[in-house]
């Protein structure tokens, strides 16, 4: 592993143990030429994800990114970080089990609002404003009832 700090590829391992419910392996390193310490993760990825946009455009798959979107949806919210982590997981294995090495957008998307609908109402709108391309007050409306018939039916 390259140290971020120096560039150097002798990089040491100081210390390993599991991750985000054993899915991941969190890894302390040293660089024993500048010194800098960080932290690694190591994730098993069963395929390399395509996606799909609108636009027609081709990107590889970015977890990352996935995390960002809902990590924005839910800014202000007193969400446990551990239910995300495990959110974005249970994501990125349905879309790698999946069969497909492509994905579109709009099932990733799918995937969030499910996800952030079992975490958090608010931020669940704040991502279908986003998702759905909300252009008027109803357009809110009509999400909080949905999310209003979905409690009746619990």
């Amino acid at each position: 592993m390259r140290c971020p700090y120096c560039q150097s590829e002798d990089t040491q391992v100081k210390d390993s143990r599991p991750a985000e419910d054993g899915v991941a392996i969190r890894r302390r390193r040293v660089c024993p030429v500048c010194g800098g310490r960080f932290t690694t993760f190591e994730r098993v990825q069963l395929r390399d994800l395509i996606v799909g946009k609108r636009s027609g455009r081709k990107v590889p798959f970015d977890r990352d990114k996935l995390r960002r979107s809902i990590d924005v949806a839910l800014r202000k919210r007193n969400v446990d970080p551990d239910r995300v982590d495990r959110a974005v997981t249970g994501i990125v294995r349905q879309l790698e089990s999946g069969g497909e090495a492509e994905v579109t957008s709009d099932e990733i998307g799918r995937l969030v609002m499910d996800a952030l609908k079992s975490l958090d109402d608010v931020a669940y709108v704040r991502f279908a404003s986003v998702y759905r391309n909300f252009r008027e007050a109803k357009d809110f409306h009509d999400v909080l009832g949905e999310l209003r018939s979905d409690e009746d039916v619990d």
